[in-house]
């Protein structure tokens, strides 16, 4: 799972060995799950099913019975079995090595080993070198040569490597940087794919990334309106030196006698593509209706939603959130992919849940 591998980065970016991989096999355009940020996207492909089943619906949960604002961060949040769960029942190992030590601790109940570069093993630190900083171009590259390490040593039956986004975050489709970091990445896949000469290999993203120059701040445009309302990010979590906590789409909590006036209001805002009651929301983008906003909230190509009062709009903003960031490639070769259509980023969870994990 690379995080944030928009399309137009394979369009810009020479990556010799994934372009090798994909003549061999396959590449497709796919969707990725809405909202498009990472928590949800991971937890769908390796559950192989939508945020209503699964329960992940954001990177940050206003919990409506605690009457609390956590980060959904830990596995008590997912109550669907995992491909890793599903290995551990069937007798198979399975590793996780993330970049992100979030996923770690959202996904880490079931895998046979996990640690993230946040997170690392001493004896993998030792032998592959102490990782990057999570914001580095080159912490990617590390947790793929972590994984190799690993596999030289043990056999493993389902081998899951998630990445950070920061480098998309931070540097366009056209941008050297961006070129740099793919290369650094591609290069750690070919050794991967080297050292494992019958392996089976699919890649897709969690989402796409757009450039940003817009910040809107939604209860302040319904307080105009005399709409008393908050504001939940769907994109924040503790990287913020990523996006800032500016997303472009938002889960908005109001009165009940105030649902239909703030739904006027907002799909009259300049910025606002479309603005959904809960349950319209739940139905249309599959999510768990009780885990989400009494309004869901999209915004244009352009526009992120945040709170000025607490950051400042970023220049140069790359984020994701929104229906324009939902184009994910997909690709893969090693396997027999006859008859089994991958449209969606969680396909290919579902793929490892029908044709391997049975």
């Amino acid at each position: 799972m690379v995080d944030g591998f928009d399309p137009e980065y394979a369009q810009h970016c020479p990556t010799p060995n994934l372009d090798s991989i994909a003549g061999e096999g396959f590449l497709v355009s796919g969707k990725a799950m809405m909202p498009t940020v990472t928590n949800v996207n991971n937890t769908s492909l390796v559950t192989a099913s939508y945020p209503d089943a699964h329960g992940i619906v954001s990177n940050f949960w206003r919990d409506r019975t605690g009457g609390e604002d956590v980060y959904m961060e830990s596995g008590e949040y997912v109550v669907a079995e995992t491909m890793f769960q599903r290995a551990t029942r069937l007798g198979a190992r399975s590793l996780l090595v993330s970049s992100k030590d979030k996923l770690r601790k959202l996904l880490g109940d079931g895998p046979t080993l996990c640690f993230s570069s946040e997170q690392p093993l001493g004896w993998v630190v030792d032998q592959v070198g102490t990782p990057p900083s999570i914001y580095s171009l080159e912490v990617n590259g590390w947790i793929v040569d972590a994984a190799r390490a690993v596999l030289a040593r043990e056999s493993y039956d389902i081998v899951y490597l998630t990445t950070t986004d920061f480098a998309m975050h931070t540097y366009g489709p056209e941008h050297p940087e961006a070129s740099r970091h793919l290369s650094l990445l591609d290069e750690a896949i070919g050794k991967l794919m080297e050292s494992l000469p019958d392996v089976e290999f699919l890649l897709t993203a969690d989402h796409g990334m757009s450039a940003k120059s817009r910040m809107v701040h939604l209860p302040d445009v319904l307080r105009e309106h005399g709409i008393a309302a908050q504001a939940v990010p769907i994109i924040k979590d503790l990287y913020t030196v990523h996006h800032s906590n500016l997303g472009g789409c938002i889960y908005v909590y109001v009165d009940a006698a105030d649902t239909n006036a703030a739904l006027e209001v907002l799909r009259n805002t300049d910025g606002v593509d479309a603005a959904y009651p809960r349950s319209e929301a739940a139905a249309r983008f599959r999510l768990m209706e009780d885990r989400i906003g009494d309004i869901m909230v999209l915004g244009g190509p352009e526009v992120v939603f945040g709170d000025p009062a607490e950051v400042d709009f970023p220049a140069g903003l790359r984020s994701h959130g929104s229906l324009y960031e939902d184009d994910v490639p997909i690709l893969g070769c090693g396997g027999s992919y006859d008859g089994f259509e991958f449209l969606e980023n969680r396909d290919v969870g579902r793929y490892v849940f029908e044709r391997i994990l049975v």
